[in-house]
């Protein structure tokens, strides 16, 4: 059995209002799905500086749910000039009770701990079309970032740029990670 690989193409962008963007979600009928609280831990290892590859070894706690995931290294196949990334994310979902022993294994095979995220998250979604997130990274501020699941990334890039004009955003495109962007404001 064949299973078909889904890669995440996402940018994301400065949020100055984020007021404007929630009424302009509404009147598009764009539905708030889901707003929640996560803390992310991100690791590196010894040997190769996940900063300068732009990976990404993280675990993720979010009320009950609990997950490690790992992006693979960045090159110019995973972000385009226009600040568009896509990567396939190996996600294992963990039970609530197991983050904090993953973080424990983690530093125990001589991971280090590069930084802590702390993120309100809204998800907002039509029937079809693109996943909008409204974030607000403590310490740092407001982001929107555009996402789509699909095997195809030409097609998902055109999906989520048809979003972005819907939704009027042109404002900076933040091509770091907020892990990058915690460890800068620090």
């Amino acid at each position: 059995m064949t299973t078909t690989r889904l890669i995440e193409v996402e940018r994301k962008r400065a949020l100055p209002d984020v007021d404007v963007l929630r009424r302009r979600l509404a009147d598009l009928g764009y539905a708030a799905e889901a707003s929640t609280a996560e803390t992310d831990v991100y690791y590196s290892r010894p040997d190769v500086d996940f900063m300068e590859t732009v990976e990404c070894l993280r675990i993720r706690r979010r009320g009950e749910f609990a997950e490690a995931t790992y992006k693979p290294p960045s090159n110019k196949g995973t972000h385009s000039d226009a600040g568009v990334i896509a990567k396939h994310e190996t996600n294992v979902r963990l039970a609530p009770d197991q983050a904090e022993p993953a973080q424990d294994l983690l530093v125990a095979i001589g991971m280090v701990e590069l930084a802590t995220v702390e993120k309100h998250r809204t998800v907002y979604r039509r029937r079809e079309g693109a996943l909008v997130s409204i974030d607000h990274i403590t310490g740092v501020g407001d982001f929107v970032e555009v996402e789509v699941l699909s095997p195809k990334v030409d097609e998902a890039t055109a999906v989520l740029e048809a979003a972005e004009r819907e939704l009027g955003l042109d404002g900076d495109v933040v091509t770091l990670p907020y892990r990058d962007l915690v460890m800068q404001a620090r």
